[in-house]
């Protein structure tokens, strides 16, 4: 597979509810939408001519699942079968852009927890790229479930939209140690975590920081820290020094498709979903309604996410056989349009039949890379990581809609906070202080922020109520955080000109 291969050595992975039979393994199947269907098929059809034998349960999520009213896009019987199966071969999925429903892709990774999504690329025998003969091999262990994924927005006001950025200590431990865990079976050197912790440094600064606790714990592999924009220049300038990138959630959806695209696309990206008790496996593309039924789609990805769930299950000698036949195939010059365009190319269908008659062969140019089987690190059940010797709550932020200028509201808040037990400190808007008033240029939206701090001691939960009550008399508050120390430390940020 591009990137090694990998086996997940699950603690399920013989009990029941796994195998169906002897010598058979229960697979839930989601076609998926689009070109869905063709491309699972065509996975399904190799797998099966390996020998192995699967019962597939075939179930739907997707764009015709929102049709039928379920927000959710994932109903039930296709949550039980993968409660019972816990290993899924998923086709793509249509996700609703900028209205109603949530992703079912989200939905089923946070349903199951499959808290990392493991995403190799490698260069290919027969995909001519401007990276070709640079011996590229890496993989990006993207965290899975939170970040901005977690989809919790509000709209403040109708022109201004929050999304709260949830990164936690507990998430970040469970995939920086998958990564290095992986890291080790595949033999790499090198595990760079990618972050924003430059500017954002308490939600992607966790994930820094938490990578370089954990590193120590390594000491044969090269671990270092890299701010992601600079991760996503020195990929495309020279990739080959990266082994395995691990990073947060959005960070790792952009630079994956970055490294796919290193490689010959997406058309050649497989990914896994992993779990502490269940895994998803899919191609890294969407559905691309418009080829859909046209029988042209290049299932390279579909397949060889496949050969990572074969390994998953343990049938690593199907595995090895279904990835050294995509590789003949393509140096054979079996391509699909994507790669060299209509003329010469095959459809679907036929690159598909000329997988499987290349079962059992393999090329000198592929040389796939030893692996050993990963263990899943196993979580730490409790909740909180970090526990403060003291919390203190000295302030609150008060979060509001209005359209008055910032010094109206700045004298307007102090008046509020009079004989409380905190005073105002400042006003801002979208991030940068606008009372007391700094040299900064505003061009203000109708949501702004005020921080009120202790008047010098510690308050409570209900010196905050008393003053929300006195300020919501005068403004519409729509969010309120509160601001506590830690250990003496600040939980909190300062705006752009605060002091």
């Amino acid at each position: 597979m591009p990137g090694g291969g990998f086996l997940c050595c699950r603690r399920f992975s013989r009990t029941k509810g796994t195998r169906v039979s002897k010598g058979t393994t229960a697979v839930t199947l989601i076609p998926g939408d689009g070109i869905g269907p063709e491309v699972a098929e065509s996975a399904r059809r190799i797998v099966d001519a390996t020998g192995v034998k699967i019962d597939w349960e075939v179930h739907e999520a997707g764009a015709e699942v929102f049709k039928k009213g379920l927000a959710t896009g994932v109903p039930q019987d296709t949550i039980a079968s993968i409660e019972r199966t816990r290993c899924a071969l998923k086709g793509p999925l249509e996700t609703p852009v900028g209205f109603g429903e949530k992703s079912a892709n989200v939905t089923l990774r946070k349903l199951f927890e499959t808290y990392a999504n493991v995403r190799p690329v490698r260069e290919t025998p027969g995909v001519p790229t401007p990276y070709s003969g640079r011996g590229l091999d890496l993989v990006v262990v993207r965290e899975n479930v939170e970040d901005l994924y977690a989809g919790i927005e509000h709209m403040q006001t109708p022109d201004v939209a929050q999304t709260l950025k949830l990164i936690s200590r507990k998430g970040c431990e469970k995939v920086i140690r998958l990564a290095f865990a992986l890291a080790e079976a595949e033999g790499r050197t090198n595990v760079a975590c990618a972050t924003k912790a430059n500017i954002m440094k308490m939600t992607e600064g966790t994930m820094k920081r938490t990578f370089e606790e954990i590193a120590p714990e390594h000491p044969d592999i090269d671990a270092w820290h890299v701010i992601v924009d600079n991760c996503a220049h020195q990929l495309v300038k020279k990739p080959e020094q990266f082994e395995m990138i691990v990073t947060t959630n959005m960070n790792g959806d952009i630079l994956s498709d970055l490294t796919s695209a290193l490689v010959g696309g997406l058309g050649f990206a497989p990914s896994a979903n992993l779990g502490t008790d269940v895994a998803i496996f899919e191609a890294v593309h969407g559905s691309a309604p418009k080829y859909a039924g046209k029988d042209v789609i290049n299932p390279t990805a579909m397949i060889l996410s496949a050969v990572l769930m074969l390994r998953h299950i343990g049938e690593l000698e199907a595995a090895s056989s279904v990835e050294n036949a995509v590789m003949a195939t393509l140096a054979s010059g079996v391509r699909t349009r994507d790669v060299i365009g209509d003329d010469g190319s095959v459809g679907t269908t036929a690159y598909t039949e000329a997988v499987i008659g290349n079962l059992g062969k393999s090329v000198p140019e592929w040389t796939a890379r030893e692996v050993k089987r990963l263990a899943m690190p196993v979580p730490r059940e409790e909740t909180a990581f970090v526990i403060p010797e003291s919390v203190e709550l000295v302030g609150v932020d008060v979060f509001f809609q209005t359209e008055e200028p910032p010094a109206t509201v700045g004298e307007a808040a102090q008046r509020i906070a009079e004989g409380t037990a905190l005073e105002l400190k400042m006003v801002e808007c979208r991030g940068t202080q606008v009372w007391p008033k700094t040299s900064a240029r505003l061009d203000p939206t109708d949501v702004m922020r005020a921080r009120f701090i202790t008047r010098g001691s510690v308050i409570t939960s209900e010196d905050i109520l008393e003053l929300l009550g006195r300020f919501g008399g005068r403004f519409n508050w729509v969010h309120v955080e509160k601001l506590r120390m830690f250990d003496g430390e600040p939980s909190f940020s300062r705006a752009q000109g605060e002091i």
